[in-house]
Formats: structure tokens, sequence, C-alpha cells
């Protein structure tokens, strides 16, 4: 019973079984058509058999520099203008034949600029065939003697082959004797060949193969498509045609058999026995190609045309006679001839409406086999594992088995050396150069059939030896001689006839002797006759028997069969459904793939996008990251200064306490004196000189760990000793000093440069100096120099004696618009050097803060811890 046919769901592709150390490159090769008319600019320069140089016509653009950029490329072979088209098969397509008809695939396009001669080299021009027919003149030279009849090998709907028995090709051929002869059908032998490619088919090299198995037959089989707009059409379909309402060309719809390799569902495929006849089909499916007059060609091709070429063969059984019925032994090889639509660009060709449209499908279908190539090539390179984008044009979906490893694969670049074409070319010898990189794995060679080898020719030599031995004993068969033993052993089993000659009119034994032999033999044939009789009723009756119950089976079969043509007209309109179905699942499938498509190219934009805001906010963050960390560092350096000012501010205010609050203690010490003091006695007043000379009164500043403000130093002269070398100096100089950059610059030998006075530092020197800078009155930078002495205290700190201060300004001449620096030393007086009136009241006395020293006898004694106070003008 005949089940209902179902789509299979979709499996990934099994691993092929060919070896991946084994891969051949794809061969790429150049061809360089001649200028038309001679005396045009050339750009194209062939310099060896393998490479080619392009060098930018006059008026080109230039590099940088003002040279001319002449850039080389090499192919695995490049013909000149010279070469012939045999010269060209016998390198490019001669090889594919071979392994055509020793089982394998192969696939040669011809790519190029529109224009430049892809038409020319595939089909030819008369007088001079191209690969085309070349190609189908090697096939039928080398297969001629071995061709199965018509019919033997029939196609299924499925891209695979099936092998029929002689009786049922013979009713096939009947059959489609009868039927109206189209192009499927007709064999050209009926026919006159075309006077239009009369001159291209008759090529008078026959070359052949040598090795073709002789114990195979083989038949050829052709197709003709082209892919327009992305679609595909069938150039060999017979459309009946409608004069009211014509129906237009149906597409057809690409599909994968079981083997997982893409055919063209319903498409037209002619079995031919010749040359003339396989061109023939060809001639009428190009007729129907679509070609326009453009700017650049006045024939230009419309779309990419496919001419495709299977090779079945089966081999012969035991005896050599007739073809071994097993599917599994069928091999069928698949050479695609593609003559690729030429690349244009539209502002040379100056295209609108219909040509514009058909140039954008053009150039995107190339961009989309550049694309794929370039994945493929990445893929092997790198070893990544990139989608192959087959699916994005019918031109690479079609053919994508090819590069997986299904045959090999050849590509001719056509290039047309006049300097217009200069850009185009360009691209079209980068990505030519590109393609060479693609590695596709060489196919796996056909299994063998295990039947003896040579059997063909023993069978016709057995065959003509038993013709010569019947011709020698006459020319009679066996069945003749055999019916003519049967007849001559029942004559024999009759009795004799005696002898019949009567000698004497008296004699009376002769007659009645002959009637008892011929009542004798009446009575044996009598006897036969009864039991031929007897056995001719038998099997009357046997027969009778034999036919009622034949008619009973037959009625019983007619009855199953009808009931089996039910089911069956049940299933096939299970199967049209199925078919419809399935067809309208293949539209969606088609409309879900390019929404799909549109999808992903709207996913891709939109991660791009993302990326780039990603990147944006990346950016964004990490200024953000270095503003926080600036501010970070200014709020740090803020606080720390701010700190640093805090505690000076408060040490001063501790300083200026402390000064007050000694200034007050030696007032009341010097107002208990007066108080105690008897009136005759007048305490003499210590003049400044002397003061002087007992001790030097300046201001102290007091830097200590743990300052005590009330603790006076140990002792005011108590130094360091100065055995050990030259006095040291603390540099202190803040963060926020500004560079003078002065002529006198001040020197300090032997000096540590501190930012901040500390301990540590003090404690190593015997001098310091600060550097302090403010604003004077006239605006200008003022910059004072404090020295003093540094003191040990009596906390164990370190006390600093304020000695001197050299004061340096900046000061700009009248009328010069140049600042020019200047220092120059203070004429201050020393900050303890007062008035030279005396001492006449206490609040004059007692004005300047005194410090007791340790262990002294005399009396208090004064130590100047604070600049006098100015008197009043």
């Amino acid at each position: 019973m005949k089940t209902a046919r179902t789509k299979t769901p979709r499996r990934p592709p099994p691993k092929k079984p060919s070896n991946t150390s084994q891969k051949d490159p794809v061969g790429v090769y150049c061809r360089v058509r001649p200028l038309i008319p001679p005396d045009q600019e050339c750009c194209i320069e062939v310099i060896n058999e393998t490479t080619v140089q392009l060098h930018p016509p006059d008026g080109c653009k230039v590099n940088r520099n003002g040279e001319y950029k002449e850039t080389q490329y090499s192919f695995k072979q490049v013909f000149g203008t010279l070469v012939t088209q045999k010269e060209l098969f016998d390198v490019v397509a001669k090889p594919l034949v071979e392994d055509l008809i020793r089982g394998k695939n192969g696939l040669l396009f011809t790519y190029g600029v529109t224009g430049s001669g892809k038409t020319h080299t595939m089909t030819g021009s008369p007088g001079e065939g191209g690969l085309l027919p070349r190609c189908l003149d090697m096939i039928f030279n080398s297969i001629g003697g071995f061709q199965a009849k018509r019919y033997v090998f029939k196609m299924d709907d499925k891209n695979g082959m099936d092998v029929q028995n002689e009786v049922d090709a013979l009713l096939e051929r009947q059959k489609r004797e009868v039927q109206p002869q189209v192009i499927s059908r007709t064999p050209l032998s009926r026919q006159k060949i075309e006077p239009e490619f009369a001159d291209m088919i008759n090529i008078q090299d026959h070359c052949k193969v040598e090795e073709v198995d002789e114990d195979s037959v083989y038949s050829v089989f052709v197709s003709y498509i082209e892919i327009y707009n992305n679609y595909i059409y069938d150039l060999l379909e017979e459309v009946s045609m409608d004069p009211i309402k014509p129906k237009p060309p149906q597409s057809k719809i690409l599909r994968e058999d079981q083997n997982h390799n893409m055919y063209i569902a319903g498409c037209t495929e002619v079995e031919v026995k010749s040359t003339e006849e396989a061109f023939d089909v060809f001639w009428k499916g190009q007729k129907r190609r679509r070609i326009a007059n453009t700017t650049l060609n006045r024939e230009s091709s419309r779309s990419h045309s496919v001419f495709m070429i299977k090779l079945a063969q089966a081999p012969l059984d035991a005896d050599g006679d007739n073809v071994l019925q097993e599917r599994e032994q069928i091999t069928v090889s698949q050479l695609s001839l593609v003559d690729l639509a030429g690349s244009e660009r539209t502002n040379r060709t100056k295209a609108e409406g219909n040509r514009l449209r058909e140039a954008g499908n053009i150039n995107q279908s190339l961009m989309t086999l550049r694309t794929c190539i370039e994945v493929l090539r990445e893929n092997q390179l790198y070893g990544t594992n990139k989608m192959v984008p087959y699916r994005d044009s019918k031109l690479t979906h079609l053919f994508k088995n090819y590069f997986d490893g299904e045959g090999k694969v050849r590509m001719i670049v056509c290039v047309n050396p006049k300097a217009d074409d200069h850009e185009e070319s360009l691209q079209v010898m980068r990505f030519a150069e590109m393609t060479q990189e693609v590695e596709v794995a060489r196919p796996i060679d056909k299994p063998i059939c295990g039947l003896t080898p040579g059997r063909r020719y023993r069978n016709h030599a057995f065959k003509e030896e038993l013709t010569r031995r019947l011709e020698e004993r006459g020319g009679q068969i066996n069945g003749e001689s055999e019916e003519q033993s049967v007849v001559d052993v029942l004559i024999q089993s009759f009795p004799p006839l005696p002898t019949c000659e009567l000698l004497d009119v008296n004699d009376d034994q002769t007659l009645p002797h002959i009637i008892e032999v011929l009542e004798k033999r009446r009575r044996i044939r009598q006897m036969i006759s009864d039991e031929f009789n007897k056995n001719v009723f038998s099997f009357r009756s046997m027969l009778q028997d034999y036919d009622g119950a034949f008619t009973a089976k037959e009625n019983f079969i007619h009855g199953k069969m009808s009931e089996k043509d039910k089911i069956i007209m049940s299933y096939k309109a299970e199967v049209e459904r199925l078919e419809k179905k399935i067809k309208t699942l293949e539209y969606k499938i088609d409309v879900l793939e390019k929404t799909t498509t549109i999808y992903e190219d709207d996913k891709r934009s939109l991660q791009h996008e993302l990326e780039n805001q990603n990147q944006k906010l990346h950016r964004q963050l990490s200024d953000k990251r270095r503003l926080e960390a600036r501010i970070q560092g200014m709020v740090t350096e803020n606080a720390m200064k701010w700190e640093k000012e805090c505690e000076r501010r408060v040490a001063a205010k501790q300083l200026e306490m402390q000064n007050k609050l000694w200034v007050k203690d030696e007032k009341l010490k010097q107002l208990k004196a007066i108080v105690t003091e008897t009136k005759g006695e007048k305490p003499e007043r210590p003049t400044r000189e002397k003061d002087r000379e007992r001790e030097p009164r300046v201001p102290t500043r007091s830097i200590s760990p743990s300052p005590v403000p009330n603790i006076p130093p140990v002792h005011g002269r108590h130094r360091r000793s100065r055995s050990a070398g030259a006095e040291r100096w603390v540099d202190h100089k803040p963060p926020s000093t500004v560079e003078t950059e002065t002529v006198m610059q001040p020197h300090v030998p032997n000096g540590i440069k501190v930012s901040v006075a500390s301990e540590k530092a003090l404690a190593k020197c015997d001098k310091y100096m600060l550097t302090h800078q403010q604003l004077a009155s006239d605006g200008e930078l003022e910059t004072k120099l404090i020295k003093g002495d540094v003191y040990r205290t009596r906390g164990g700190g370190q006390s600093v004696h304020f000695t001197d201060i050299e004061t340096l300004r900046q000061e700009s001449p009248p009328g010069c618009s140049s600042r020019k620096r200047r220092s120059s030393p203070s004429n201050q007086p020393p900050q303890g050097e007062t008035t030279e009136s005396e001492w006449t009241d206490v609040e004059t006395r007692c004005s300047v803060a005194v410090e007791m020293r340790a262990g002294s006898n005399l009396g208090p004694g004064y130590q100047h811890h604070a600049l006098p106070k100015r008197k009043k003008p």
C-alpha cells in the first residue's frame, strides 16, 4: 500500500567523510579581453603567466605623495588577449569534464564587470565555440559507444535517479512518441540543426577522456535556469500560450534532497544523446533569457544563467547484457556552468526603472557571494565557526554544496582593459585574489561495483561466436530441430508398409497383407486419436476449471483493485492537499526568512547602537570617576590646607595669648616691685645698649610636639656646639609659595628644604628661615624671609628665636610694560630695637614682654617675644 508522502523535519547535515587534510583551493583564472577599438587607453598589463598589473589612467586620483599607485594581482594562470578558446578549455574546463565522467561534481563560473566577455567565454562565437559546446563535445566523444537507450534512466521528483528495464523503457519511448513533441521529448535527429549555432558546435578537436569505464552505460541530462531578481525561472519549461490572458513564468523553489544536496524542484531535465541535441536545447533556452541594451553593453545579461549537465551511469550485470537493476549502484555527477551577470554602476549605465532594479539585485547577489567567500576564508584562516550566509541569495544557496566539499570549483575572471572600467576592475581583482585563499575539500571517489571487468566485450564475443556456429549448421534453431525429431519418432511408431508390387494376377496374399497392415495402422491411428480426444477433453475440462477459478479470482481481484483504487484516490487527494500545504508552508517559510532577515538586520543595527551607547556610558563613567578623583583630591588638598591654616592660627593665637599673659605677669611684677620699693631708692633703668649686651631681644617662635604655654626656654643662650662644622639651615617654604625668579636669590648653605616645619628637621639644624608671601598695598607680590636661631626648650622641644627679616619686593618702573623684579633688603630697624626715649612710666616699661631667666639672681631678664608697638603719630 502506498503511504502518504510527508515532509521530513530538518536535521543538521551529516559530516562529510572526506579527508580534511586533502583540500584544494578554488582555482581562479584571469582572461583579458582585447581592446575595441585598439587605440583606446589601456589600464591592465599582463606581466607574466600568473600576474597582471593595473595602473590608473590619466586624470585618475594619485597618492598623497603625488605618485601613481600601481597594483599587481596573482592568479593560477593569466590568459592574454591572444589566447584561443581551445587553450582556455584545455586548462580550465577539461579537468572538470574528466571528473564528471569519473563521477565527481564540478562548478565553473565566469565573473567580471559588464561587457568584459563572460558570455563570449562561456558560449563562444560562430566558428569558435566556447567552453559550453566544447564540454558537451568532449562528453559525447567519450561516452558515445556506451550510451543507454532513451528512458532507461528516469529522473524522479526528488533529485534522484531510477533504472527501468528494457520493456518499460520501450513502452516509455512509444508513449512519448505519441504525445505532442516539446523540448523535452524531441530528439534533434528528426530536426535540422539551426544555422545560428551550427558553426559553434562544429568542433574539429574531438577531445575525449581516455579512461572510460566500458562496463557501464551512460545517459546525459541537461537543464537550463536563470536567476532573475533573486527568483529562479526554468528556461526550458513549456508554457501554454494564451493570447487573451498570457501567464507569466512561475518561479521555482529550492529544496534539499535526502543527501542534503540543493536542487530546483520541478525543473525540466532533458535527456540528450548528442552534442547537437544538447546545444539545441541550450540555444532555445538562451533565446528566453533576459537581456537588455544598456549604455555600457548592447546585450547586457540581466540575470545569472546556470546550465547544468547531469551524467547518470550504472554498471552492466554479470552477463554484460543488461543494466544492473540496483538503485544504489547508480552514480549521478553534475557539471554546472554559470554565466554571472556583470556588476555595474548605475551612474555609468544611467539605469532607470526596471533596469535600475535589475542592477540592484545583480549587485546584491554578487555582494552576497563575496560575503560568503569572505566568511569561508575567515573560518579557514582563523579557525572560527561563523555561519556562512548562503540563504541570503538564491545563487549562493544553490551552490553551497560545492563549497562544502561536493566538487571542484573554478572561476574565470574576465576583465576589460579599457580605462573607463579601472575602478570596477580593481574591485573584481581584489575579490578574485581573495577567493583563491578559500579551500574546498576533495570529493569522494565513487564505489566499485565488484563485478568482473570486461564483461561487455566478452558478451559481444560470445554472441558473435554463437551466430557463426549456427550459420555453419544451416541456420536451424533449436526449437525447429526438436519439433522435427518429435514428428520422426511419431512416424516411426507406425508398422512399416510392405511392398506393393503385384507380379501375378492370381496373387492373393499381397493385397490382404497390405489391407491387414493398413487396418493395423488405422487402429493405431484411431487409438491415438481417441487418446488425443480424451486428453483434449480432460485438458478442456481442466481449462474450464482453471477459467472458472481465474474468473473468480479476477472478480475478487477487481473488487480488491476497486477498493485499492479508492484508497489510492484518497491518498492522491491527501497528497495533493499536502503538496498544496507544503507550497503554502514554503511560501510562509520564505516570508518568515525574509522577515527574519529584516529582524536580524534591525537586531544588528540595534546591537551596534547599543554598543555605541555602552561605550558612550563607559566614557562618561570614566570621565565622572576622573572628575570625582580630581574633586576628591582638591577636597583633600583644601582640607589639609585649611587644617594646616587652622593649626597655624591656633598656634599663633596660643603664642599671642601666652605673650599677653607674660606681659600681664611682668606688669604685675613691675607693679609689685615699684610698690615695694622705698621712696628714696629709685631703680636704675637699664639702657637699651645694656639690654642688648645682656640678652638679644628678638621675637621668639617655638615649635614643639606638645607645646606648653607657660614653659619658657631652658636657657636663652644655650646653643648646640658648632665645632662639628658649618651652620645648617632649615629652609621652610610652604607649598603655596610662588617662585620669584629674581636676580638676587637667597643662598642657603647646608639647608634642609621642608614644606611643613617639623621637630626632626629642627633638631638637625642651627638656623631657621621661613618664606612668607603676601600682596603689598600697591598690589605687587611681597616676599619676606624671616630668619632665626634654633634653641632647645625645657619641655624637650625646639625653640626658634627670630633675629632678622628680609623683604623682597617686585616693582614695575614707570613707562615700562614688562615687570622687572628686584630684591632689596629691608631698611626696617631690628625688631628688638625701640625708640631712644627712656622708660618713664610703668606702661611704657611693661609694653614689652619679658621672660625670667632660669637660675638668675640679678632680677628679671628681658627677652622680646613680639614686635614693639608703634607710637601713634
